[in-house]
């Protein structure tokens, strides 16, 4: 097998930086999001690890195949004996593709629970793969 930098020669000797370091481009095989999709026979699942949210702060959208989950947090404290104030705000937002047809007819199911969302989408049964023909001219 031939030198792995031996198609890009001007990126063999770039000093400290690691073009060709294996670990940076399996980025994709690593889940730092807290986000999962899997799928059995009938369902697809979404899976999101959202600690110190509550449900009324996460907003979830499916649509043409995308699900969005987005949130936001809002915090305040006082204590005017100390002449303390906070205020904090964080939101995030996902967006994942769902693979596979879904069934329209059915309602995906979303549930959160000790900051675990998760949310089941029912597949279809049709397949809609054609064979296209040619005509002739």
């Amino acid at each position: 097998m031939a030198d792995k930098d031996e198609n890009f020669p001007a990126f063999r000797n770039f000093p400290g930086i690691p073009f060709f370091d294996e670990d940076l481009w399996k980025l994709e095989e690593k889940n730092e999001s807290g986000l999962s999709v899997s799928e059995d026979n009938n369902n697809i699942y979404v899976e999101a690890h959202l600690p110190g949210l509550k449900p009324e702060d996460i907003e979830l959208t499916y649509d043409k195949g995308i699900l969005w989950i987005h949130g936001e947090k809002n915090e305040q404290e006082q204590d005017k004996k100390k002449k303390y104030y906070k205020k904090a705000s964080s939101s995030f937002s996902y967006r994942v593709q769902i693979p596979g047809l879904i069934d329209d007819k059915k309602e995906p199911e979303a549930v959160y629970k000790d900051g675990i969302m998760r949310v089941n989408f029912a597949k279809s049964g049709k397949k809609e793969s054609k064979k296209i023909k040619f005509k002739s001219k």
